[in-house]
């Protein structure tokens, strides 16, 4: 059974079968890198319907799914692609950038001596009246509660336990962890590309 299978249920994917009547808005193409994987998951690479018909007629990418919603002009009428993979592969950086979400994503939006994923801040490990600096090595996701017990201490002092050591993540671990929060709205045709790497239990 896939892992997804709650992903799926959470992330609501959206039937083709409305697809004739779908709000132009509402149809955004996935992007694919020419490897055939995400450009990013969090947030979800998506471009709007207008940005990929574009990009199909400057030849920078291929279509892979469609919706059934066409959109019509003079003397073409074309499907709108819900899936669509660029031509030239994009390297993505290696390390993401240190930011309050990305470190929030890095610890998977939860407290990281409680669990708790409400009224999440930012934690320095030790502290900086201890010469503790504000990079990933030294700042953890922490809600106001825990944050406020642990004070001006390290974890040791003041007798709590991180789940993990906070570290510099890769852009590959973010995504993986960006795979674990998807959006509201997933259509049925983004399902191969976005669970295909999820392992296989028995």
């Amino acid at each position: 059974m896939f892992r997804a299978e709650l992903l799926e249920r959470a992330a609501r994917f959206r039937s083709a079968e409305d697809d004739p009547t779908r709000n132009l808005q509402s149809c955004p193409s996935l992007v694919l890198n020419a490897d055939y994987t995400p450009l990013s998951y969090y947030p979800l690479s998506l471009w709007p319907w207008q940005t990929a018909i574009k990009a199909i007629f400057l030849d920078r990418v291929d279509v892979i799914a469609t919706y059934d919603r066409e959109v019509h002009s003079p003397n073409l009428d074309m499907k709108i692609p819900s899936v669509i993979a660029l031509k030239q592969y994009v390297k993505p950086s290696e390390f993401p950038a240190f930011t309050r979400f990305n470190l929030f994503l890095r610890d998977r939006f939860s407290c990281q001596f409680c669990g708790d994923q409400h009224n999440l801040t930012f934690d320095h490990v030790t502290p900086r009246r201890l010469g503790g600096k504000t990079t990933w090595e030294n700042i953890a996701t922490a809600c106001a509660p825990c944050n406020m017990k642990k004070g001006g201490r390290t974890p040791k002092q003041a007798g709590m336990q991180l789940y993990a050591e906070p570290i510099r993540p890769t852009h590959w671990q973010l995504q993986q962890h960006g795979k674990m929060f998807p959006p509201n709205y997933l259509h049925e045709t983004w399902r191969d590309w976005l669970y295909w790497d999820i392992e296989l239990e028995e």
